[in-house]
């Protein structure tokens, strides 16, 4: 098998990829890019290896792979009888357009102007704004989620990369004070089973994320 080296920051979007590891069985080694000072090492370390300077990177042998659902693949391809992405052609399309839709409206869409309004506005006094529309469109996007599901596994009946990107953005929503148990019943349910999982306790330990969610 070849060598891995994975790069991720604790409690970032790269918990998906890295529970996906853990998943595989394969030994890997996983950097925390945080480690790195950002006026040193950082620049002339982490840019050497992702020059985007994002979470999440594989480096598998002298091959680097970013960007989320990218990583998932080279992950899912390295052991293809898990079927991480999804066993059937049909459940696999299903599996990418759960990871793009969240991709784009929960990530991209919704938190990062949350977690980073100056992207989107260099006037400060606007920033307040920026967080509360994207509240509102992370709400709705969360009550689309609700819908949608309809048993502990987003796509057939068995665990798929899908799983953990929707607990990424569980977490995020109660950080930013969403009532997801009281609000979310189905949503909570998948969290709840997925966090029972081997790899995602280990995730959990590795990252030191809280686990009450």
């Amino acid at each position: 098998m070849p060598k891995l080296q994975f790069y991720y920051a604790p409690g970032a979007c790269s918990i998906l990829p890295h529970i996906l590891l853990h998943e595989t069985g394969l030994e890997f080694e996983a950097i925390e890019v945080t480690r790195f000072d950002r006026h040193s090492e950082w620049l002339g370390g982490y840019k050497r290896i992702n020059p985007k300077m994002q979470v999440p990177a594989l480096a598998i042998d002298d091959e680097i792979v970013t960007e989320n659902i990218a990583v998932c693949t080279a992950i899912s391809n390295l052991v293809p009888e898990k079927h991480l992405m999804g066993k059937t052609p049909m459940e696999i399309a299903r599996v990418y357009e759960w990871l793009s839709w969240l991709a784009i409206n929960l990530h991209s869409g919704g938190f990062a102007h949350i977690f980073r309004p100056y992207r989107w506005s260099d006037d400060e006094a606007a920033h307040e704004s920026v967080k509360h529309s994207a509240l509102k469109r992370i709400e709705g996007i969360f009550e689309a989620v609700e819908e949608r599901l309809v048993g502990v596994h987003a796509v057939g009946g068995s665990f798929t990369a899908v799983e953990p990107y929707l607990f990424v953005f569980y977490r995020w929503g109660m950080e930013v004070k969403f009532d997801m148990e009281a609000k979310f019943p189905k949503y909570t349910a998948l969290v709840e089973n997925l966090v029972q999982r081997e790899a995602a306790k280990a995730v959990i330990r590795a990252e030191g994320i809280d686990g009450s969610w």
